[in-house]
């Protein structure tokens, strides 16, 4: 952190960006898009982030926040919604390194919650209609049943943290993004959370975001599947929180069902990409039994 205090926000939202070994050119976005933002930026390093960058975006008046090593998204993610809520934002804006969201799109994001005040229930987040970049899969957010739409705005069961514009007053009545889960599943997680707690989730469908998750796409044609390829520590860790969050009281029954199906075929395609190696099969089993066990934390393989 900055040893002196920084100067009072120019916005109520600030900006912020996670960032874990960002190539050069990752860097250099970085740098561009704090250097054209009005608002604060507050960026979490988990690793990889270059002193000269670090001190630039310090210059500039953002924050450069780090932890101990690697703490994952869901400690990072926290550390940059208490760092804006201390620095006097009434919203903070969610990115991640790869995340390519312009000063005019998070106007937007502020507009749809400004548009929202005074719904019940209150929101917790909004945030852009996700779209695949090139040769990636974007994720998919379910319409939340029986709320209607509002302003425009499409209730969701979940959202990406990447582009998601979270209150923070909400933030802090439904509580942090789970550290222990550490990559994968937080933002479900505390999106259910939001709505079991007398909040709501809402995406905008009017402005975009493409999502650049993985390397490429598995798919399984014949069931009309696909899914990003990750590295296999991702995929545990995926498998691994998704079956703890079986026993969370607020993860609804329905999403429940819905992956009990989908789980196993997801990890048969993982498998089968790898080749069918018996060890990404152990792995993979692995996980889910860490679930089961409640076993969570950093991942197994995390570089």
């Amino acid at each position: 952190m900055p040893e002196t205090s920084p100067p009072p926000l120019p916005s109520p939202v600030a900006i912020g960006v996670t960032v874990f070994r960002p190539t050069p050119e990752q860097v250099a976005a970085l740098l561009a898009r704090a250097a054209a933002e009005p608002r604060r930026t507050i960026v979490f390093d988990n690793g990889g982030l270059p002193p000269d960058a670090a001190a630039r975006l310090r210059a500039g008046g953002g924050l450069v926040l780090s932890g101990d090593g690697n703490i994952g998204v869901g400690g990072a993610l926290d550390a940059i919604a208490r760092a804006a809520a201390a620095a006097g934002a009434r919203q903070v804006l969610l990115l991640d390194q790869d995340a390519a969201f312009t000063p005019d799109q998070v106007s937007d994001l502020e507009a749809a919650m400004a548009r929202l005040r005074g719904s019940h229930p209150p929101p917790a987040v909004v945030g852009p209609r996700p779209e695949a970049a090139p040769g990636r899969k974007a994720p998919a957010y379910p319409r939340r049943p029986g709320v209607p739409d509002r302003g425009g705005l499409v209730p969701v069961e979940f959202l990406a943290t990447s582009g998601s514009l979270v209150d923070l007053a909400a933030y802090a009545a439904i509580g942090p993004f789970r550290s222990d889960f550490f990559i994968d599943g937080v933002d479900l997680e505390w999106c259910f959370r939001a709505w079991a707690r007398g909040h709501a989730c809402w995406m905008a469908p009017g402005t975009a975001l493409p999502h650049r998750v993985g390397a490429g796409v598995i798919r399984l044609r014949a069931l009309g599947i696909e899914m990003p390829r990750q590295p296999l520590f991702r995929m545990a860790a995926y498998l691994r929180n998704s079956v703890y969050a079986w026993r969370l009281p607020h993860v609804p029954r329905r999403w429940i069902m819905r992956q009990a199906a989908y789980l196993p075929l997801q990890a048969l395609l993982v498998w089968a990409d790898s080749g069918y190696r018996p060890a990404v099969a152990m792995r993979l089993a692995g996980a889910v039994i860490d679930g089961l066990r409640g076993r969570l934390g950093p991942p197994k393989g995390l570089s």
